[in-house]
């Protein structure tokens, strides 16, 4: 399971990293990721072009993952067990990736039938490759 302090929740979180960051294509996974300036902090119920009064910052505990899971995938049933596999997937990868990153996982309709160690090493593959991995942050992530 992906603790809490890891999700992105808002809606101008993964608007912000899909238009703004990086993105890089694998067979069954898009990943977008974005390295937010804030220093450490983002705003709480703002829109990613609002100005972030001081009362509204929140801290961030390390690394944000957001996940799409579109009905191209699958019926539900099919789009819950990809997004609980691909949730696992980024609750491994947290350790090695900066604190102010974000990261949106757009998953493809091959995702339903790729085996979770195929995603793993796409998701890897992909963070290499953005530059977003590979730097070990110190202290446990969960």
């Amino acid at each position: 399971m992906l603790p809490e302090p890891y999700r992105l929740h808002h809606r101008a979180d993964f608007s912000r990293t899909v238009r703004r960051g990086q993105r890089i294509g694998r067979p069954d996974l898009v990943v977008h990721t974005f390295v937010h300036g804030y220093d450490g902090v983002v705003g709480a119920n703002r829109r990613h072009d609002d100005p972030i009064p001081n009362d509204a910052l929140v801290c961030v505990g390390g690394p944000r993952f957001g996940l799409i899971v579109s009905k191209a995938v699958g019926n539900a049933v099919i789009r819950h067990r990809v997004a609980r596999r691909l949730r696992h997937m980024c609750a491994q990868v947290i350790a090695e990736l900066p604190a102010e990153t974000d990261v949106v996982v757009r998953a493809l309709p091959g995702a339903a039938t790729a085996s979770s160690d195929d995603l793993l090493r796409q998701l890897r593959g992909a963070l290499r490759k953005l530059g977003a991995s590979g730097t070990r942050r110190s202290g446990g992530a969960m």
